[in-house]
């Protein structure tokens, strides 16, 4: 109601301004009676005065439930997102018509000044649960800065900003559109131009190598280093760049042959089919990082590499029916193979983020599947069949990426994506790596972009209160 009097106090002013042929510079100006406004609106109209609002903003009112109401923002400053009020919520004008609503309730929420969030530890110092459900702002207005909002207190009103760049990145109504994934999903093609860095890249000080490296990780799903040091201790020293080492039933930083010192076929001179680590893990590592160290006296041994987001696309365009059984239905998978451990979970094949439905887990490994017990009575076939068509797109040529890693490069995989395994072998292979957490992993990968990621909206390389990720 107070936009549309608004409105119509203003397109009545310009028509008797017209007939007075008098000049009339107007500003909107909230005011808790619309009538009041009008009534003096035309009056001084009538007597072919100039008239002039003081504010863009919405007035600063004695009473904390004052309604608010319209804002542009000032004369000459165009180029500024437009707001106006209601007792609930703020609209956000941007341009090209866009907009964005937000309740007040959630703007009081995330005021990012010191008194509410702590500038260092970058937490809440404000108790959600005592910010009054119906709090109404006493002011809006639209700033160069941001949206500045004058909040009620009992000793004193309370300012918050909030950056423009802010506020559109983390609108909710409607939602700001997603940033298009960057992740590559590739075939057996990959040989061509398989990702690769340099060891003295990664371990540079600046630290700008080891971004590149895990951005391409993050990108292809897997990514080689080159010119490591055919060593154990070069390659533990490459795997704590990422993060600290995930210590497991295995160990902290293997380094083993083929002498079935763990109970797995890993240490056997077996091959092993695509598949996934610590599908019994309720949290599989995120990262898994391989180095041959030596191969004497043998030969064979190929590493398998496949993009499990690669083959999940495919069956989803192929065979939807197959996507939605090994996405719905839970399998089980153990870790038996010592007496001392006995690690189990249930999990579908193909994981989803329950926020955005997209793909970010692929678990498979049929070595260690368990009794098959969590299908529908009447899918049980149904089953067999979906997992038969994966296991084809896993081992179809096109697929499968096979290379025959040597002493000097390492490789290391992001296990929730891309599958590995590996030929059989002869002779005396000795291997070394480490398991790297998908926590440490992405923390090291968002504050190596924080600092080197080029971006357009200001963002200088320091981290603020108004950080978009977080």
């Amino acid at each position: 109601m107070m936009l549309r009097s608004a409105r119509f106090v203003l397109s009545t002013i310009r028509a008797q301004s017209r007939l007075a042929q008098r000049p009339i510079c107007v500003r909107m100006y909230s005011v808790e009676k619309p009538s009041w406004c009008l009534t003096t609106w035309q009056n001084a109209a009538r007597r072919n005065l100039s008239i002039r609002f003081a504010s863009s903003a919405v007035a600063a009112k004695p009473a904390a439930n004052a309604p608010s109401g319209s804002q542009h923002p000032p004369s000459g400053r165009r180029d500024l997102p437009t707001t106006n009020a209601n007792e609930r919520e703020v609209f956000i004008h941007w341009d090209a018509g866009a907009w964005s609503k937000f309740h007040h309730l959630w703007l009081r929420d995330h005021c990012r000044c010191p008194e509410c969030f702590h500038p260092v530890t970058k937490q809440r110092l404000v108790n959600t649960f005592d910010i009054p459900p119906d709090v109404e702002p006493v002011s809006v207005e639209s700033q160069p800065q941001g949206l500045h909002v004058i909040w009620p207190a009992a000793s004193q009103p309370h300012a918050s900003l909030y950056p423009w760049s802010w506020l559109k990145q983390n609108s909710y109504d409607p939602p700001a559109p997603s940033e298009p994934s960057e992740k590559v999903h590739w075939g057996a093609k990959i040989v061509q131009d398989p990702p690769t860095v340099g060891y003295e890249e990664v371990m540079a000080e600046d630290k700008r190598g080891l971004y590149k490296w895990l951005h391409k990780i993050d990108k292809f799903g897997f990514c080689f280093v080159s010119g490591v040091p055919p060593t154990a201790e070069a390659t533990e020293e490459l795997s704590t760049r990422i993060g600290f080492i995930r210590e497991t039933h295995y160990g902290k930083f293997w380094d083993f042959t083929a002498d079935l010192a763990r109970g797995d076929t890993a240490y056997t001179n077996l091959a092993l089919p695509a598949h996934t680590d610590n599908t019994y893990f309720t949290d599989p590592c995120g990262i898994q990082l391989f180095h041959l160290l030596s191969h004497t006296g043998g030969t064979g041994g190929a590493t398998l590499l496949v993009d499990g987001f690669y083959v999940a696309s495919i069956l989803q365009e192929l065979h939807p029916e197959v996507y939605e059984l090994l996405s719905r239905v839970p399998v089980t998978a153990h870790a038996a193979g010592e007496e001392d451990i006995l690690y189990r979970t249930t999990r579908p094949v193909l994981e989803h983020s329950p926020a955005t439905g997209e793909l970010v887990s692929v678990r498979w490994n049929n070595d260690d599947r368990s009794v098959l017990r969590g299908v529908p009575p009447g899918s049980v076939l149904q089953w067999y069949d979906a997992v038969r068509k994966w296991n084809k797109s896993l081992t179809s040529p096109d697929s499968e990426y096979w290379v025959q890693l040597a002493p000097g490069t390492a490789v290391a995989i992001d296990n929730h994506r891309v599958l590995h395994g590996r030929s059989t072998f002869t002779g005396i292979r000795r291997m070394c790596g480490a398991y790297i957490g998908a926590d440490e992993f992405h923390s090291q990968l968002a504050v190596l972009t924080e600092r080197f990621a080029s971006r357009n909206d200001g963002w200088e390389g320091k981290r603020s209160v108004w950080s978009h990720a977080f």
